[in-house]
Formats: C-alpha cells, structure tokens, sequence
C-alpha cells in the first residue's frame, strides 16, 4: 500500500508566516491609503471652507446698501459692521415713511429698497484653535424697520465685544486665523480704516474709537484684507483679497 503523505510541521509554519506577511503588507498599504484620502479630504474640506468664507466677505461688501441715517460700512479696530441688502423678504414698491428709507414720518407713501441685513466680521482669540484665533461672521435676520436695524446694528457692535446666547445665534467660524488687517482706498491711495496706526485683530486698537469722526462710515472705494494662515491643510502665510466698489467709476480726464 502507498503511503499518503501531507505537510510537515515546519512546511505548514512556513506558509502560515509568509500569509501573515502578505496580510500586514496588505493592511499597511490599505492603511496608507485611508490616511491619504483622510488627509485630501481634510485640505479639501478646509480650503472650501476658506473659500466659502472669501466669497462671502465678496458678497457682503458687494450688496452694501446705501441708505439715509444708516451707515452701510463700520470698522472700530475690532469688528466691522456692514448693511447689506437681502431679498429674503422684499417689501412693496412703496411705504410709508417710517420704514428705513424715510427720515420723517409723514404718511405719504415713498420708494424703499428690499429689506436689509446687518452683518458684522471679525477675529476673535481662542487658545484652543490653530493660530491662536478664528475668523467669525455674524448677521441679523432681514430687516425693515429703522428701530429693528439700529436693534441690530447695537447687537453686532456687542458681538464684536464678546459672544453671549443672545447673539451668538446669527455666529458662523469661517477658518482658523493667526489675525487680520484691513485697509481702505479712499482718495487715491490705500491707509488703514481708523486713520491712525494699522490695526491688527490681535493686537486690536481701543474699540469704542470714534468712526464717524473720522469718516469711518462712508464706503471706500476698496478694501484690502489680509488674513494670516496658521499652518494647516489649507496652506500658511498671508492671504491677501482685495474688493473694489462696482460702483466705482475712473478718475476724470
């Protein structure tokens, strides 16, 4: 009779060794690959969310509404506060004086816009975020009252203060910065908003400043901003946007 013969011992070790072998490599190189496609969707979701929040300080400063008694354009050295128009809620070609567009209260009917928002930006210190900060935004619900818009207009200033219940429910965080600065292009050349030395969030100026002396109220002809990139997904170092008014029109011949 023929003698059957199977594995020895040291065969079947051997080929147990070499699968498990080929099993890490395996889990490693799959490994790998999930830390990759984790990582290109962090910077993918980080460098969208940058440009979401870019996009929409574009949007905002593009639709500054220009309105008697009400300022579309603040900036205190900490928070800057914009009027802006909305079609959330359009209002009837006409009204009565009462609403944002009158300045008495007559009963006559006259044109007014649709209703507004009050949106403030700014940069606010948190140790526990990368660059020491994040860069915030703030709105209000569409107004059309003047009462509900200097309402607002006092809750964004108190925003800009420090964040309570009562308005941090209009807060959104844009993206981790290390701060910001602004400059504005008013009568042919760029300087700082406050006309004084260049405010840093971060090193912020006294924000009960006065604008209105200094004609800090009046829309500029350009903004610049600069936002300062921790070191993340979605890049490092100065980001620098610059907006110019649509409305503006060349110097004159």
């Amino acid at each position: 009779m023929k003698t059957e013969r199977g594995f020895t011992l040291i065969e079947v070790l051997v080929a147990i060794s070499v699968m498990a072998l080929m099993s890490l490599m395996a889990w490693r190189g799959l490994d790998g690959m999930l830390r990759s496609q984790s990582n290109l969707q962090s910077r993918s979701d980080e460098i969208r969310s940058l440009q979401a929040g870019l996009a929409q300080w574009q949007t905002d400063l593009d639709q500054l509404a220009e309105l008697p008694g009400a300022p579309s354009w603040d900036w205190n050295g900490q928070v800057l506060r914009l009027t802006r128009r909305t079609a959330d809620a359009p209002l009837p070609s006409s009204a009565p004086n009462s609403k944002l567009s009158g300045t008495n209260r007559q009963t006559e009917p006259v044109p007014v816009p649709a209703s507004v928002r009050v949106v403030a930006w700014t940069w606010r210190s948190d140790p526990g975020r990368p660059g020491g900060g994040d860069w915030q935004r703030w709105q209000s619900p569409p107004l059309s009252q003047r009462q509900d818009w200097q309402s607002a207009w006092a809750l964004a200033g108190q925003w800009g203060q420090a964040a309570n219940d009562s308005t941090r429910a209009g807060q959104i965080q844009i993206h981790p910065l290390s701060g910001w600065q602004l400059f504005v292009h008013r009568g042919g050349s760029w300087t700082n908003p406050l006309s004084s030395a260049v405010i840093t969030s971060g090193t912020t100026g006294n924000p009960n400043t006065n604008s209105s002396a200094s004609g800090n109220d009046t829309t500029p002809d350009g903004v610049r901003l600069l936002l300062s990139l921790p070191p993340g997904p979605a890049g490092s170092g100065t980001l620098t946007l610059d907006w110019v008014r649509p409305t503006l029109s060349g110097a004159p011949s």
